[in-house]
């Protein structure tokens, strides 16, 4: 059978000679005493979490495919985040196989040799001289510490739960069954609570993402005088993110003016004003995926207009409630539920709403002007734990170990008849990263300041 290549509908035919020249004259570049990644032995003892889950089982858990963009350009890859979990791998087309045993086999596509194969000069996708160096099996042994196999070994037959949906491939080969849809839901649960290991790379998500909203604060000026400020203000963002990490973790929400009340604002092609206020919504997304959501609020002058100060106090103030329900054995909405308390309070004292903050709870007319929820789970994914069940996270109790985003808003439309005219076209979003302590919470992003006068100091500073 011939060798089945991923090459361009341009490609110049290659001569038997040069097929026969480009197999020789390499030299020998395999590595040897790699250090295991960070990750293995924290994916190690996930995999046996999940064997031990299912025992006796087969569970297959892809990593996804490539995805054409345009033609014959994919979109830059980035794995499953349930297979970047159990095996520190970032790499498309592999899979994981946990056999009924409890053994763990990861079945990969290896660096294609110098002879015998053309891949590794004429195929775009996967050729080396294309796309950089994959370990060959021994390296990848020794960097994910689990057994490894060639992906073209890998055989399907037989019962086993898949994670679908993530490669067509793979799902084509298993009869679908009842069994997959409780894997999903465990290979979520099981994210909820982070390790050490996890919280240390949240931890430098949050501080890299925090370095990259100073760069934001330095480049106003700059921005200010371009057609696309906020396109501008988000590339700046981008840049830091891909210095310090793999990439942004979503797409950055750069949002002047009314754009804030869109709450994924991510076309980013509007002007600034400089008596706007700015809403950044971003963050940074580690080398091994886990990304910061951090949301500032911030005076494009320097300075809050005193209606600007209005809304964006009383929206600090429902964080600063919500915040302080943060402790183990809290129930998860409570956070969202202490901050809207602190909304309709506002909301009735500005006249905006006649009801008492007890019936506007109950009757949900407060809504109309912040439309989500309060804060989710953070991790490998942006809203991670998803698929989770809801009495395991949205109607569960936090525990220690547990990080979550606080972010209550307001968004009070331009063309919403039922405000006084001044406060149309605010937004105004404060969005924290917190993880859950043995008696309380601590602020992981602590290093962004919150209160209106240290955002107004801060950003004089960063000004000049």
């Amino acid at each position: 059978m011939s060798e089945m290549l991923n090459t361009g509908s341009h490609d110049l035919p290659i001569t038997d000679e040069l097929a026969a020249f480009m197999e020789t004259g390499w030299a020998d570049t395999r590595h040897t005493g790699l250090e295991p990644l960070p990750v293995a032995p924290w994916a190690a003892k996930r995999r046996a979490a999940l064997a031990a889950r299912f025992p006796g089982e087969r569970l297959v858990i892809p990593s996804g495919s490539l995805k054409v963009r345009s033609n014959d350009s994919d979109y830059r890859f980035r794995t499953h985040s349930a297979f970047a979990y159990l095996t520190g791998d970032t790499e498309p087309d592999d899979v994981l196989v946990v056999e009924p045993t409890g053994e763990a086999v990861l079945y990969l596509r290896p660096r294609s040799p110098r002879a015998g194969s053309q891949e590794f000069y004429r195929d775009r996708r996967y050729g080396e001289f294309w796309v950089g160096r994959r370990p060959d099996l021994a390296e990848a042994r020794e960097l994910y510490q689990v057994e490894c196999a060639h992906i073209g070994e890998l055989s399907l037959d037989g019962p086993a739960r898949v994670l679908r949906g993530v490669d067509a491939s793979v799902d084509a080969k298993v009869a679908r069954g009842e069994g997959d849809v409780e894997l999903e839901r465990f290979l979520s649960e099981m994210r909820l609570v982070k390790d050490e290991w996890e919280v240390a790379e949240l931890q430098f998500a949050v501080d890299a993402t925090t370095r990259g909203f100073e760069d934001v604060v330095r480049a106003v000026p700059a921005a200010l005088g371009s057609r696309r400020g906020e396109r501008y203000l988000e590339g700046i963002f981008g840049l830091r993110a891909r210095l310090e990490g793999n990439t942004v973790g979503y797409d950055s929400i750069v949002a002047s003016g009314a754009h804030a009340n869109v709450l994924h604002w991510i076309r980013n092609d509007g002007r600034l004003d400089s008596r706007d206020l700015l809403l950044l919504d971003a963050g940074i997304e580690t080398d091994s995926l886990y990304t910061a959501d951090i949301t500032r609020t911030l005076p494009l002058s320097g300075r809050f207009s005193p209606v600007q100060r209005q809304v964006y106090e009383l929206v600090y103030e429902a964080q600063n409630a919500a915040i302080d329900t943060l402790r183990p054995g809290a129930r998860f909405r409570d956070f969202h539920l202490a901050a809207m308390r602190v909304i309709c309070e506002g909301l009735h004292a500005w006249g905006v709403l006649k009801d008492s903050p007890d019936s506007l709870i109950e009757s949900g007319l407060y809504r109309r002007y912040t439309v989500c929820s309060s804060g989710h789970m953070l991790g490998l994914d942006v809203h991670d734990c998803a698929k989770a069940r809801a009495e395991s996270y949205l109607d569960g109790v936090l525990e220690e170990g547990q990080v979550l985003t606080v972010e209550p808003g307001l968004y009070l439309q331009s063309d919403d008849l039922t405000l006084p005219e001044e406060f149309r076209g605010i937004g105004v979003r404060i969005e924290d990263d917190l993880v859950v302590t043995a008696d309380g919470a601590r602020l992981m992003s602590a290093g962004l300041p919150r209160h209106p006068d240290e955002v107004e100091g801060w950003m004089s500073t960063l000004l000049g």
